[in-house]
């Protein structure tokens, strides 16, 4: 039995009333969110009959990202969007595609099934995803990955991308 299962319309269940304080209430209504995280629940107190809304939310193990010098920090989706926004600054990339990309890598990374990941891993998994989406903010994104020194890392980068979708190269 899943939760949806046990707590479907018609459920009678034990939840706090924010008017009355009765833990009788009645689930009315279930949806999920969109990105299946988040459940709303509408509930009607069986005590003074009036509605409200719950919402349920998966708690994720909080993450740790171990950096290129060996220090250790939580993972912060903010932060992975933010070097996102940032490479797709000025292109036509409409925000609602970097936010599915954010939450598919922060998913992906979870599922991965460690509590620890390395840096390079992210940054990789953002560089495939940029590279199939937009060569301009993929070149944006590596040039700070792969902390490019000087215009010859630049071209190195372009000239390869250039191989494999055969557009003229750039010199």
């Amino acid at each position: 039995m899943s939760s949806l299962d046990y707590f479907s319309p018609g459920a009678k269940t034990s939840m706090y009333c924010p008017y009355c304080g009765s833990r009788d209430s009645q689930v009315v209504e279930t949806r999920e969110s969109a990105d299946l995280d988040t459940i709303r629940r509408r509930r009607t107190c069986l005590t003074c009959e009036k509605r409200f809304t719950t919402y349920e939310r998966v708690e994720h193990v909080q993450l740790i990202v171990i950096k290129k010098d060996g220090k250790r920090e939580q993972f912060a989706r903010e932060k992975l969007k933010t070097g996102v926004l940032k490479a797709c600054e000025k292109t036509v990339i409409p925000a609602d595609v970097i936010e599915k990309m954010v939450h598919e890598i922060a998913r992906e990374l979870r599922t991965m099934g460690s509590l620890e990941v390395k840096s390079e891993l992210i940054g990789e998994m953002v560089a495939q995803r940029l590279k199939k989406l937009d060569k301009v903010a993929y070149i944006r994104f590596a040039s700070v990955f792969k902390r490019f020194v000087d215009v010859e890392d630049f071209q190195k980068e372009v000239r390869g991308l250039t191989a494999k979708s055969k557009l003229p190269e750039i010199v």
